[in-house]
């Protein structure tokens, strides 16, 4: 005699019966497998530390002490691996940048604080960076770093609008001034990672900070503000 079949379809009794075993072993399965593809995804973020931005698949396997086979089981291609890999880097620059960006309650301090954030994380890992940047040409790639700069930006916009909108100005230029400081400042970045990083972090900083604020504290000049406004502005302004 058959054991009866629960139908997972139809009306559930009251209370909360257990999962079918077999729902069980699928998701302890689906678990395993996820975790596996992580520990992956770290040895090739490894790989790429030592290897520098040419790492190939063969020295992905052996940083994670598999075969080649093993890692296509968990990604198709070369190509979804470093799709994986770029994910992993785009967020390690987002949880950076943007903790910085919330905090500042300054002009100033917070084209500073962007700033320097920014190239932080360039400094911290400049092989990982220069991969995410270099490969920008694969399809996934270049959306995962549009992605990344817009959500960088949209979060620099939004407090930039706020610091527009308490001295009494127009929000609207918050937007593409924030997409302008990202793209200028990634732009930098390459130059400066891709060069060996010739200038110290803190003067390259500060050379970025002076050429950006001056341009934006030129537009809040021009504006008219209370005397008084201007004045207790005026001290933040190098």
């Amino acid at each position: 005699m058959q054991s009866p079949v629960t139908d997972v379809n139809g009306p559930e009794p009251s209370g909360d019966p257990p999962a079918p075993r077999a729902n069980g072993r699928r998701d302890r399965w689906a678990d395993h497998r996820e975790q596996r593809r992580q520990e992956l995804i770290g040895a090739a973020v490894q790989a790429l530390l030592r290897h520098g931005p040419e790492v190939d698949m063969d020295q992905v396997a052996a940083t994670a002490g598999v075969s080649k086979p093993v890692l296509y089981r968990y990604f198709a291609d070369k190509s979804q691996l470093w799709l994986a890999v770029s994910e992993v880097v785009a967020a390690r620059v987002v949880d950076t940048v943007a903790p910085a960006v919330e905090q500042v309650r300054e002009e100033r301090a917070l084209v500073e604080a962007t700033i320097d954030a920014y190239l932080g994380v360039i400094e911290s890992e400049p092989k990982l960076y220069r991969f995410l940047m270099h490969q920008s040409s694969h399809p996934g790639i270049h959306q995962v770093v549009a992605g990344t700069s817009r959500q960088v930006a949209a979060g620099l916009a939004r407090v930039i609008g706020d610091r527009l909108r308490a001295l009494g100005l127009d929000a609207g230029p918050a937007e593409p001034w924030a997409y302008g400081l990202v793209g200028f400042v990634q732009a930098v970045g390459d130059w400066w990672t891709t060069n060996g990083q010739p200038i110290r972090r803190a003067a390259l900083t500060d050379y970025l900070t002076t050429l950006l604020w001056s341009g934006i504290e030129g537009v809040r000049r021009s504006a008219d503000l209370p005397r008084e406004l201007t004045r207790a502005h005026e001290r933040i302004v190098p």
